[in-house]
C-alpha cells in the first residue's frame, strides 16, 4: 500500500480535482466516496463532484445536533444539484444510553466524555458508511490546523482501511472562496457570522479574526481539536 499512496502523490500531483476524481472513480467503480459536513470546503469538492457528473458518492453524518442554518444548506444543496446525498445517522440504540447516564452535555464535562459523543454521533456512522468503500475524499485543508499541515494528497487510513484523497489540502482560503464566487456555490449563512469551522451547535462557537480557523469548535478544552473522524490516518 506504501508504494501505491507515494504512487499517487507523484502521479496524480499536477491534475485537477475533476480528473484525479474521475480516475479513481474509474480504477475503484462504486467504491470511491466523498463525506461532506457541508463546510465551504466540502461545497467546493460537491460541486466539482456534481458539476462535472463524477460517479462519486456524496455523504454525510447527521449528528442530530447540527445548527438550523446546516440544515437549510442542506437543503438548498439538495435542490440546486438533484442526485442523493446519503445521509448516515447515530445508532439510538448507542444515543439513547449515553443521554439516559449522562445527559444532554456531558461533554463539556471531559475530554474522554467529548470524544465518547463524537465517537457514537460521527466516528461510528462513518465506519457504516465507509464499507466497500476504497477511496475516502474529504474537504480538509492544511490551513485550517497544525496537525492538518503535514499531511499529503493521499494518505492511508489505517482504523477504516481505505485510502484517502485530500484534494484541496493546498488550497488557500481565499482560493476556496473564489471558487464558491465564481461558480456561484450556496454556503452556510453563519460562515459570515465568524463561523469558519462549523460542527455540532453545542460544540461550535463563532472566532475572533486572530485565533486559529479551528479555535472555535470544542472551545472549552485544549485538545487537538479533532472529533475523531481524522485521527487514524497514518502515512505508509
Amino acid at each position: 500500500m506504501k508504494d501505491r499512496i507515494q504512487e499517487y502523490n507523484s502521479r496524480f500531483a499536477e491534475l485537477s480535482v475533476a480528473e484525479v476524481i474521475s480516475c479513481l472513480a474509474q480504477e475503484f467503480p462504486a467504491q470511491v466516496k466523498f463525506s461532506s459536513a457541508f463546510g465551504q470546503e466540502d461545497q467546493v469538492i460537491t460541486d466539482i463532484i456534481f458539476r462535472n457528473q463524477l460517479p462519486v458518492e456524496v455523504f454525510t453524518l447527521d449528528t442530530g445536533r447540527l445548527f438550523s442554518e446546516t440544515y437549510e444548506l442542506m437543503e438548498k444543496t439538495r435542490m440546486r444539484y438533484k442526485p442523493e446525498i446519503t445521509t448516515y445517522f447515530p445508532k439510538s440504540e448507542d444515543v439513547e444510553p449515553l443521554v439516559s447516564e449522562k445527559g444532554f452535555f456531558s461533554f463539556y464535562e471531559s475530554v474522554e466524555n467529548r470524544k465518547e459523543c463524537c465517537y457514537i454521533r460521527k466516528v461510528a456512522p462513518l465506519k457504516r458508511a465507509l464499507r466497500n468503500t476504497k477511496v475516502w475524499i474529504t474537504g480538509m485543508r492544511a490551513a485550517q490546523s497544525d496537525n492538518r499541515q503535514h499531511l499529503d494528497l493521499f494518505e492511508w487510513d489505517e482504523g477504516n482501511q481505505v485510502i484517502k484523497y485530500n484534494p484541496i489540502l493546498n488550497w488557500t482560503y481565499e482560493a476556496m472562496l473564489a471558487y464558491l464566487d465564481e461558480y456561484k456555490v450556496p454556503y452556510n449563512t453563519l460562515h459570515d457570522k465568524g463561523f469558519v469551522s462549523i460542527g455540532c451547535q453545542p460544540c461550535t462557537r463563532s472566532i475572533t479574526p486572530d485565533e486559529s480557523p479551528r479555535a472555535g469548535r470544542w472551545w472549552w478544552e485544549s485538545s487537538q481539536k479533532e472529533c475523531g473522524l481524522h485521527t487514524v490516518t497514518i502515512k505508509r
